[in-house]
């Protein structure tokens, strides 16, 4: 059995807040008596892509678990690069190229695609990452899968609030899978709830926000009524691989 922890949304802003949020998440994680396979930070990492903020994150990331992040819609790619990497991903010398990563795992493989544009808040995957998607899926053995992260969501999801901000050019990706047989599943974050579909006949599975919880259309009292919930418990996703290659995934809320 092979358990992967998704968690999204820091927003990591130097207020007590966002820290003690995130905090509380990781450290549920470590308390775990099961070593997870890998912990996946889908996105949205700092609230405002400074370099201040990522310091404060780069402590807070630290964990017994193998972690991955890419970035989301309010990161700044260089400053990423700098403050969670240290230059040490292996992609190009360019300070705002995609942020583009691979897990190889026992049994598993984890491409976690950068699908943040800069200066902008929707999302779209860069030809460049695309191919290195390709080359990522090539490279992979057709039994072992493939699970594919990135922040944005590539459908709309009922929440007028992001879908307008959502993963555009879906269609490249959409062309890519269907190459790919033993791509597994697409994982993504943006939409602070915890959602379940499908995109291009694989399972689309959403994270809940961290920081906070989006409040979708049937549930908003009216329209002067804020979209997002602070009140709200952070919450996570496990994604859970069994050994006949069926995806579960559940989701958890933890106490702050």
């Amino acid at each position: 059995m092979i358990v992967i922890a998704q968690v999204s949304d820091i927003h990591v802003d130097g207020e007590p807040r966002s820290v003690d949020r995130t905090r509380a998440v990781l450290r549920y994680l470590e308390e775990l008596p099961y070593d997870l396979a890998a912990v996946l930070v889908t996105g949205d990492i700092a609230d405002h892509g400074t370099a201040d903020e990522y310091a404060v994150v780069r402590e807070l990331l630290n964990s017994r678990h193998p972690l991955l992040v890419c970035p989301g819609n309010h990161d700044d790619r260089a400053a990423f690069r700098a403050g969670l990497l240290g230059g040490t991903e292996g992609a190009t010398a360019r300070p705002d190229a995609p942020v583009n990563q691979v897990l190889r795992g026992e049994g598993f493989v984890v491409a976690l695609c950068d699908s943040s544009v800069p200066g902008k808040d929707e999302g779209f995957l860069e030809d460049e990452t695309l191919e290195w998607l390709d080359g990522v899926l090539d490279a992979t053995p057709r039994e072992v899968p493939v699970l594919v992260a990135f922040h944005h969501p590539p459908v709309p999801l009922h929440t007028p609030y992001v879908d307008g901000i959502r993963q555009f050019g879906e269609e490249r990706l959409a062309a890519l899978a269907e190459r790919h047989p033993h791509l597994t599943a697409f994982l993504a974050g943006h939409a602070h709830t915890a959602a379940a579909t499908t995109f291009a006949g694989r399972p689309l599975l959403v994270a809940p926000g961290v920081v906070s919880a989006l409040r979708l259309p049937w549930e908003n009292p009216g329209p002067d009524s804020p979209h997002v919930h602070l009140d709200l418990p952070p919450a996570l996703a496990f994604h859970v691989l069994g050994e006949d290659g069926r995806l579960t995934t559940h989701y958890r809320t933890v106490t702050v």
